[in-house]
């Protein structure tokens, strides 16, 4: 019988290619005090009855004040509500210090501005591994107004940002799509034939999409290439050419052309656009922070839209 060793690291990245909304799970603890944490894994269970479900991990400070209580709350984070994400991603002493937040109808936490809260009863908690999954039934809800905040790949992106970024790179100018494709804080450059470095690009026709960039990447890399989020639209008004940069990730091995450079060591003197650089520095400025923004504009001037740090 043969056993397939799979390496958890690399199942969780597996795992993150699928594109989830960003909630916040909220019950009080045995204390009567608001407790809280940031989640992806929620899914709707049925309709009649109102059922949902949350996972959580055993290892959580929260496994025990959500696996006792007899109701919880999901609250569906809006768009601009990636700071109360990382709020509850990371330790704190009182996360719902400042925070805009009422009990429901029903006494869970519900907060103010969400794209959509439930309040639920705690229908059953079944064991899964090194989670549990919480089933809850909705006693009560509120649809807001707002988009859900997506999260796909360890970061966060925004169905209007998005938008806003390819709406900017509709025209008839031609397209290049480029990839700034790190591997482990290293990124990848291919020659220009003149002794100077470019990003990984491919000329984007009318009704193409990102799927072309991955197969080019694939093609001259020898190395699984993922898409990522939209990373800079910009202009090239000297050159006539419309640019959309992705970023982009590279599995292990040898690339069968171009180098990897480390992005604290950029050779910015042989690279060969200025814009180019311009790209390869705030990308390097933006991992140390883990806080990546969205460039539109052009050559010269534009606008970074800013998203939240990830959790």
């Amino acid at each position: 019988m043969m056993t397939t060793i799979i390496d958890p690291r690399t199942l969780r990245d597996a795992f993150g290619a699928f594109m989830t909304g960003v909630t916040v799970v909220t019950t009080h603890g045995a204390d009567g005090e608001p407790v809280g944490f940031t989640a992806n894994s929620f899914a709707s269970v049925s309709l009649d009855p109102p059922l949902l479900l949350v996972c959580l991990a055993k290892t959580s400070r929260n496994f025990d004040n959500f696996t006792k209580a007899t109701r919880f709350a999901i609250n569906i984070l809006a768009e601009q509500q990636k700071d109360i994400s990382n709020t509850f991603a990371r330790p704190s002493d009182d996360r719902f210090a400042g925070l805009k937040w009422q009990s429901g109808p029903h006494g869970s936490p519900v907060f103010e501005d969400v794209a959509a809260w439930f309040d639920c009863a705690t229908h059953n908690v079944i064991d899964a591994g090194d989670h549990v999954i919480l089933i809850g039934h909705v006693e009560a809800f509120e649809n807001g107004n707002a988009n859900g905040l997506g999260y796909a790949r360890g970061g966060y992106f925004t169905a209007a940002l998005a938008q806003k970024a390819v709406s900017a790179a509709a025209s008839d100018t031609p397209v290049l799509v480029s990839a700034v494709a790190e591997r482990d804080g290293q990124v990848l450059l291919v020659s220009d034939g003149n002794g100077k470095f470019l990003l990984p690009s491919c000329p984007l026709v009318a009704g193409e999409g990102p799927d072309v960039l991955q197969a080019h990447l694939a093609a001259i890399s020898g190395l699984s290439a993922s898409v990522g989020y939209i990373y800079s639209v910009y202009e090239d008004r000297a050159a006539g050419i419309q640019h959309i940069i992705y970023r982009c990730a590279l599995g292990d091995g040898e690339s069968r052309t171009g180098h990897f450079f480390p992005l604290g060591a950029l050779p910015a003197d042989s690279i060969a656009k200025p814009s180019t650089i311009d790209v390869l520095k705030r990308y390097a400025t933006e991992s140390v922070l883990g806080n990546f923004g969205v460039y539109v504009g052009n050559e010269h001037t534009g606008k970074v839209h800013p998203l939240a740090r990830k959790a």
